[in-house]
């Protein structure tokens, strides 16, 4: 009762100082246990590269060592990436609310070095893809956790005060896999991975039976159980809002940006630069160089999902 209390007030105290954000009543506990993703990153064996000096960019001896290959190398070692990343349960053509799909194959790198945990942002997520403000979710979500540990048990969801020297933060959000398990157990085809690799939901096509939230390993899906309510003068005319109500929803990669040559909302709001997105089609993107010059790794890389966002550290 008094673990709740405190989360209580450390939640009304940031609203007071983002009223923009809806409120988070999503299990800490169970959000965690969804990710638990340390028995994965341990096989991988990157904790020391995660909780020790990060590498340098352009690093070849490292690249090499982490098997990613070297730039300017003979071989693409992001092609095995690129050929793995199809559309899944394309219904042949995109999804209402969004253009068409180009070329590209889009991924995002976090640099949980860099991270300082302020949740900007999650706050510009929440504003750019009309999330209710009283929906009780935001698509993004940030734990902080002690230096040198993972330990998701005790990782904090919920602390007040970002940029804290003696702690370290993992954004978290949906992971757009290449081999997505949430739209593979929708029943009715309502969600689906378009041909750039960014997974979507036909809204008027959810019958709401929430199995997706069940088969998605990172638990990066929401159900909305009240109507989204969003400011009128902070209404994003390029996003659903009616529409959400009684489904489910989840990121997009911000689609209605990402096809016009926009970054996403949350890569723009990061005040140190951590978030990276781009495309994997093109050599020379900082996403691809990040990837092949630097030590990544994903989470619960070991289910197989193929997620489309590493981390490096």
């Amino acid at each position: 009762m008094s673990q709740d209390k405190d989360r209580a007030l450390k939640q009304a105290a940031d609203l007071e100082e983002h009223p923009d954000a809806p409120s988070t009543t999503v299990s800490r506990r169970r959000f965690l246990q969804g990710l638990g993703f340390a028995a994965g990153v341990t096989a991988a064996g990157v904790i020391p590269a995660l909780i020790t000096a990060a590498p340098s960019a352009g690093n070849e001896s490292e690249a090499a060592e982490s098997g990613s290959g070297a730039p300017g190398g003979e071989e693409n070692p992001l092609a095995e990436i690129i050929e793995n990343d199809k559309p899944v349960n394309y219904p042949g053509k995109p999804v209402k609310y969004a253009d068409p799909a180009g070329d590209q194959k889009w991924a995002m790198v976090i640099d949980v070095k860099a991270c300082v945990g302020c949740r900007k942002c999650a706050y510009a997520c929440v504003k750019e893809n009309n999330i209710g403000r009283t929906s009780g979710f935001t698509y993004i979500q940030l734990l902080e956790m002690e230096p040198g540990e993972i330990n998701l048990e005790t990782a904090n969801a919920n602390y007040t005060e970002g940029g804290r020297a003696d702690k370290w933060y993992l954004p978290v959000q949906c992971m757009h896999c290449a081999k997505p398990t949430c739209v593979y157990g929708c029943p009715v085809k309502a969600t689906w991975r378009e041909p750039d690799g960014i997974v979507v939901i036909d809204y008027d096509k959810c019958i709401a039976c929430r199995n997706c939230m069940i088969t998605c390993p990172y638990y990066a899906r929401h159900f909305n159980w009240v109507e989204p309510e969003v400011p009128k003068n902070e209404i994003n005319p390029k996003v659903p809002l009616e529409e959400k109500a009684a489904v489910v929803e989840k990121c997009t990669f911000c689609i209605q940006r990402t096809r016009h040559g926009q970054t996403t909302a949350c890569t723009e709001a990061c005040p140190v630069g951590a978030r990276t997105f781009g495309d994997l089609n093109d050599p020379n993107s900082d996403v691809s160089i990040i990837l092949k010059t630097r030590r990544a790794f994903r989470l619960k890389e070991e289910l197989g999902s193929e997620p489309v966002i590493w981390y490096v550290g």
